[in-house]
């Protein structure tokens, strides 16, 4: 039981100062050395940064997962059956401005500035998928309350 790898993506306008968001999403994977930068244009042709971290490996992916939280973990664990899709993998955002302000906040549906998070639960033959979501949110869970 785990996860395969959690990602982390925000995306900064062009006048933004994008290390702010870099370093936002490093303090979420735990390494700024998994924090990449891609400058791009949008569909209008105005200048974005789009931040991205990767964390891989199954014990960094479980501790940026619980880097967000006791409450919101749980908030995670009741509301799975809607974050949870058909390719078992956990998608939720936080809102960006309040974690600039140092709180880790679950966005609302529609927010404009947030910091997308997507993460592959493992899933095997027999097993049943939201039931091994919630087991790993509960073990973020745990690690997350042990850590404070």
């Amino acid at each position: 039981m785990g996860l395969h790898h959690i990602t982390w993506r925000a995306t900064a306008s062009g006048v933004a100062d994008e290390t702010v968001v870099a370093d936002a999403v490093a303090w979420l994977v735990g390494d700024p050395e998994l924090v990449d930068i891609e400058r791009t244009t949008s569909y209008h042709g105005s200048g974005l940064h789009m931040v991205s971290g990767v964390c891989k490996k199954k014990a960094d992916s479980l501790n940026s997962l619980s880097r967000i939280g006791v409450d919101n973990l749980q908030l995670l664990i009741d509301e799975a059956e809607t974050r949870f899709d058909e390719s078992n993998t956990l998608h939720f955002r936080i809102d960006f401005n309040a974690f600039i302000d140092g709180e880790v906040l679950l966005a609302a549906p529609g927010q404009v500035s947030t910091i997308k998070c997507r993460t592959k639960v493992e899933v095997y033959p027999g097993q049943i998928g939201i039931d091994e979501c919630k087991n790993i949110l509960e073990k973020a869970k745990q690690k997350a309350s042990s850590d404070v």
